[in-house]
């Protein structure tokens, strides 16, 4: 199967580099993340079109035939040209519908108004890599606290793997030692990098922490990993898309995925 969205393109790029593994099914992919089972994007159908009504449960048994140990459903749609309407026999079922962003940038400019207090910086130490989990939780308003702290440090030990490996760098903005503001950037293929899980502690949100490094790593994806475009995945609805906007990145495409959460994932 030929992947032609940029985001999942990159998306599958990371995760093989991760260890997960891609199987080649002709008109769609399975991906499996052993390492990380509840990792719903880690552990997914992904479908080189977007089906008739008629055909959705056969691909939802087709799932469960191909993850048979994953209590939750998730599957993307090579699809560029979509659009959300195209996926209502989904949302009939049950499913959450979501439609993100893709962004690229080839050049970036500061922010308007960046942050000078923060130290900005690549994780290095197991302090940093640690901390790097607690301000994952702390972003965490939609997921089970318990099961999700596994994930996360499931997740973030995954990070470790990628940048050990030389593919990228972790970075963080720290305010008097405390990391408040997080992402990652990775090689995703020739020229190109992406961003991965940008997140900055709900206390300190508005302060132009997350912009400046955005910047700041950005400057690391052209100069040190010699990338030509920067490919960032946004939701379009939340503020943080302006951010990004800000700095130099423009809208490129649209990316379409259903799923649905198992009820001990869902927090409340």
């Amino acid at each position: 199967m030929n992947v032609r969205s940029l985001g999942f393109r990159t998306d599958l790029a990371l995760l093989e580099r991760a260890g997960s593994t891609i199987e080649d099914c002709g008109d769609h992919l399975v991906v499996r993340s052993p390492s990380n089972p509840t990792f719903y994007w880690g552990n997914f159908l992904l479908l080189d079109h977007v089906p008739a009504a008629d055909r959705v449960d056969a691909w939802l048994d087709r799932f469960v035939a191909a993850l048979p140990a994953a209590r939750h459903r998730a599957i993307g749609f090579d699809a560029p040209d979509a659009d959300v309407a195209d996926l209502a026999a989904f949302a009939d079922r049950g499913l959450e519908l979501d439609v993100a962003t893709v962004m690229t940038a080839t050049a970036v400019h500061p922010p308007a108004h960046p942050n000078g207090e923060a130290d900005y910086r690549t994780l290095e130490s197991e302090g940093d890599w640690s901390q790097s989990i607690e301000l994952a939780l702390a972003c965490n308003d939609e997921y089970e606290p318990v099961s999700h702290r596994a994930f996360v440090e499931r997740r973030v030990a995954s990070n470790r793997v990628l940048v050990e490996a030389g593919h990228g760098a972790w970075f963080g903005a720290f305010l008097d030692g405390a990391l408040v503001s997080q992402m990652g950037l990775v090689t995703a293929g020739p020229a190109l990098a992406r961003f991965q899980l940008v997140e900055t502690h709900p206390d300190v949100r508005g302060r132009g922490l997350a912009g400046a490094l955005v910047h700041h790593v950005s400057r690391y994806g052209f100069d040190t990993l010699g990338a030509e475009t920067l490919v960032m995945v946004a939701d379009p609805e939340y503020l943080a898309i302006r951010l990004y906007r800000s700095v130099g990145f423009s809208d490129s495409e649209s990316q379409l995925q259903v799923e649905r959460k198992p009820a001990e994932d869902r927090a409340g």
